[in-house]
């Protein structure tokens, strides 16, 4: 009865979450109509714009007058509640416009809705995935859109707060998946975290090895100037968090297609600027921090050099990585941070050390 008094995308959204064999039985207690309608909606695939879209919305021929409309609002029991649009159908059930609530309230009875309508609607695929609706609707300023099927007949409807709910579960999949863990579940046993997290760990692993293969190239330069190791860290952590803050921008660009062919070349040299600045402003920091610890100038300009040149790449493959990945087809989310982490750790280890075996 609780689903039943709910809205479709509502019901759908416990459904999911129900296993199989209480989903069924939960089913079997509903009207026919209802039933066939959720059980419609769980057909459609996981991401797609069905799986959010309302079965319940307020549709009206072309060439019915305000005051029809009117009327069959007044006396229809089956439409939603509330609703802010009124959409506008032809013969076959295509959307051709839509209607605010309130503009049918201010015009005149014997007013035509074709002459009130919005033209040209927005249309979404069942099947289009939920990420790209939520895109559209912040590109346009939506408050609701019509939902299609093959052939464009009207199935449904999205709204703004349906939206906001994919924009925030989509972010924190982004998040989760920047970390290595973006399929878990806090149900999932620990057998089966253990397995999700290994082959990232393991990769992060030879990457390490990798940066510590890179130090021992260099280390006689370090039995020269043991202070070489203290300081080392430094700049590969600096990188490190420089090279993650362009990944999150990216990757987040990325999924909401601001970052185009158009714009890429302009994007890197932005990068690369930043990279410049940043570089320069804790390069100075750094050495007068090193010039007042050790009172020595050459150790203030290695880590200065140093921390200038390990900015300027870490902003660059910040950005080209998850570029990279994504032109492979591979999610850049879920695998761009563990090579920008050990990019970033063996350019800044070699950079400081190349820069300290040059100078002594």
């Amino acid at each position: 009865s609780i689903l039943k008094n709910l809205e479709s995308d509502d019901a759908i959204a416990i459904l999911e979450n129900v296993e199989e064999k209480d989903k069924n039985a939960i089913l079997s207690l509903l009207p026919p109509k209802d039933r066939f309608a959720l059980l419609e909606g769980l057909s459609y695939p996981e991401d797609s714009a069905a799986r959010i879209m309302q079965r319940e919305f307020t549709a009206i021929p072309s060439n019915w007058l305000v005051g029809q409309t009117i009327d069959y609002l007044r006396e229809n029991k089956d439409l939603p509640e509330e609703f802010l649009e009124i959409y506008i159908v032809d013969e076959n059930f295509k959307p051709v416009g839509t209607v605010p609530s309130s503009k049918v309230l201010r015009t005149p009875r014997e007013s035509k809705m074709s002459s009130i309508m919005e033209e040209s609607p927005f249309l979404v695929p069942v099947d289009m995935d939920r990420e790209e609706v939520g895109h559209l609707f912040e590109n346009y300023n939506l408050n609701s859109a019509c939902v299609v099927d093959k052939n464009d007949k009207l199935v449904g409807m999205i709204t703004s707060d349906d939206v906001l709910t994919v924009l925030k579960e989509e972010a924190e999949e982004d998040a989760l998946r920047l970390a290595g863990v973006g399929d878990e579940e806090i149900t999932d046993g620990v057998i089966t975290k253990t397995k999700r997290r290994f082959n990232w760990l393991l990769l992060n692993l030879f990457t390490a090895f990798l940066a510590t293969y890179c130090i021992s190239l260099f280390g006689a330069t370090i039995e020269q100037m043991v202070v070489l190791a203290f300081l080392m860290p430094i700049v590969a952590s600096m990188g490190g968090n420089a090279g993650m803050q362009t990944l999150a921008v990216t990757v987040r660009t990325l999924a909401t297609n601001d970052l185009t062919k158009n714009n890429f070349t302009q994007n890197i040299l932005k990068e690369f600027n930043i990279g410049i600045l940043n570089g320069i402003i804790f390069a100075l920091i750094s050495a007068l921090i090193v010039q007042l610890w050790f009172q020595d100038s050459q150790l203030s300009l290695i880590i200065s050099i140093s921390m200038v040149l390990t900015m300027i790449v870490a902003g660059l493959f910040g950005i080209l990585v998850p570029v990279t990945l994504k032109k492979m087809n591979i999610d850049p989310a879920i695998a761009s941070s563990v090579f920008v982490t050990t990019i970033t750790d063996v350019i800044g280890f070699v950079s400081f050390l190349g820069v300290g075996a040059y100078f002594l």
